[in-house]
């Protein structure tokens, strides 16, 4: 992340600032805005993936929730506002003019370069203050895991994900781990 601002701003100057940017995406951290980084085409078909995934689970299992990827943002308190790449939020439809997720459940950040220890840090601790996020999984693609963060009482568990699925309760989804990080052809 890079600084893009000098005065600090609050959630709603942010997203008041981010709508009329034309190009770019943005995140809020510590009321400082920041440009992400852009993306090579294997981030992107991770994101898709992993939404496609999601979206398929909620669907199986009739949760109500929704899948959502790039583009909603996490409040995390009024100076910090997080893009991840997808997300599931649960309860009431999400208002279609909405730039927030009001109740996210499930979290998911694919890993860049330029993102490794500010996912695997900030974020990570920033996401579990809410008390809606159960699940936070971190992607990386390079090393071919899934990190799965989830609540689990009073405490954040990890499980280190390479094969099989995924299950991820609250809400009751099942994820194959090959659905979201594709076997390389031998």
């Amino acid at each position: 992340m890079s600084a893009t601002a000098q005065r600090r701003i609050n959630a709603a100057e942010f997203l008041a600032w981010a709508q009329s940017q034309e190009k770019g995406r943005y995140e809020l951290f510590r009321g400082e805005t920041f440009a992400m980084a852009p993306e090579r085409a294997e981030h992107v078909a991770a994101k898709a993936r992993i939404w496609r995934a999601l979206a398929d689970a909620i669907t199986r299992v009739g949760a109500p929730c929704e899948a959502f990827v790039d583009g909603l943002g996490v409040k995390i308190d009024d100076h910090t506002v997080y893009e991840p790449d997808a997300l599931v939020n649960c309860g009431d439809p999400v208002p279609a003019d909405s730039l927030l997720a009001p109740m996210p459940v499930v979290i998911v950040e694919v890993i860049s370069p330029s993102s490794r220890s500010f996912d695997k840090n900030s974020k990570l601790s920033d996401y579990f203050r809410l008390a809606s996020v159960k699940h936070y999984l971190v992607i990386d693609l390079s090393r071919r895991l899934i990190l799965h963060y989830r609540r689990q009482a009073d405490q954040i568990v990890v499980g280190i994900v390479k094969e099989g699925r995924m299950t991820l309760d609250p809400p009751g989804l099942d994820v194959a781990v090959d659905e979201v990080i594709p076997e390389i052809p031998a």
